[in-house]
């Protein structure tokens, strides 16, 4: 008997930057993100147990992806005694994203939290249970998706979403990540986040190897500290309306410590391209020039998530068309915003 589960899984975009991990996908700073929409994985998972020619098939919009084998059999390996069935089991994954992949978007946050999902599920009919995914079931999804992608952990939630354990923050952990919609103002719950693709090309670091630069860095304590520090003021700041201001400076400042941090050490590297650089200036102009609460973020790579209220998106959006596609390859945007977390197709 074949087992099938689909789910739709976003990205997301965090405001406090996780960067620096340990042990088995541990982060080493929590970290606080917005849930997308459009960008999104879309998988389907069929399950063969105890087949008679076990193996595993990765596909992309229909089509083979032997490249992406490994990585799934590695994150197999590493919830084995979750789902002891996949060991025997035939395999199918195929998946397709709705956003350029491995291009600084948080591809492995939508594409892992959808696989860890699927799998969840799938266990359940397995098992003959059914717990109608409440809190439990979707922490333990969580903590699955973590152990693919330390960031997918956050995208099993809608609005936004807390991971890493932080004092005074109850229930927080690091084992996986906790839904934070219920504790903003309602203007951050349709947030828009339009991306401003500066680049669809491959990023030539990984983020896992991004990671590993934090170990031995002479800024990585005091970075830990800011970034809890920043945690615990942002968490205050977002439960009030009135507070756009200050929430734009500690979300930028995140953003360019990121990027300052993989600019330090031994072996730096640059994942912003001069079109980001010219960005962010436009961005900080416009701002100071109309006064609209605009700010930006970035991901691990070169493109620029927009970050603004609902009701100044058709301002933004002309803006956008007349001036900042200039720095965006072949003029590409893509219009988010805060979303409502996965679904079951």
């Amino acid at each position: 008997m074949t087992y099938t589960s689909s789910w739709r899984s976003p990205s997301n975009i965090a405001l406090i930057k996780y960067w620096g991990k340990h042990s088995l996908q541990l982060p080493r700073n929590p970290s606080l993100s917005f849930t997308l929409s459009a960008c999104h994985t879309q998988m389907k998972l069929e399950v063969t147990p105890e087949a008679s020619t076990p193996g595993l098939v990765v596909m992309y919009d229909g089509t083979p992806r032997p490249p992406f084998e490994l990585k799934i059999k590695t994150f197999f390996s590493l919830v084995s005694d979750r789902f002891p069935w996949l060991a025997q089991a035939s395999i199918v994954i195929d998946s397709v994203n709705t956003f350029p992949h491995g291009a600084g978007i948080a591809s492995s946050a939508s594409a892992m939290s959808a696989l860890a999902l699927c799998l969840t599920d799938i266990h359940d009919q397995l098992n003959g249970q059914d717990h109608g995914q409440d809190a439990d079931w979707w922490c333990r999804a969580s903590e699955v998706a973590r152990l693919g992608s330390g960031s997918a952990c956050r995208s099993v939630y809608p609005v936004a979403a807390l991971w890493g354990a932080s004092s005074g923050i109850a229930d927080s952990s690091d084992e996986y990540a906790i839904p934070w919609g219920n504790e903003i103002a309602p203007v951050y719950h349709d947030f828009q986040d339009t991306i401003l693709i500066v680049s669809t090309k491959e990023k030539a670091v990984s983020s896992t190897a991004g990671h590993k630069l934090m170990e031995g860095l002479a800024y990585a304590d005091t970075r830990y500290a800011e970034a809890k520090n920043n945690l615990l003021k942002l968490c205050d700041i977002m439960r009030r309306p009135d507070a756009l201001d200050q929430f734009i400076t500690i979300v930028e400042s995140e953003a360019l410590q990121l990027h300052a941090l993989m600019m330090s050490g031994d072996t730096p590297f640059i994942l912003m391209e001069p079109g980001t650089i010219s960005l962010i200036k436009e961005i900080w102009h416009y701002r100071k020039e109309t006064g609209i609460p605009v700010c930006f973020t970035l991901d691990a790579g070169p493109n620029v998530h927009l970050l603004y209220p609902k009701e100044y998106t058709a301002t933004i959006l002309e803006w956008v068309k007349s001036t900042l596609t200039t720095y965006c390859a072949e003029g590409r945007y893509i219009k988010d915003h805060v979303g409502n977390g996965p679904e079951k197709v």
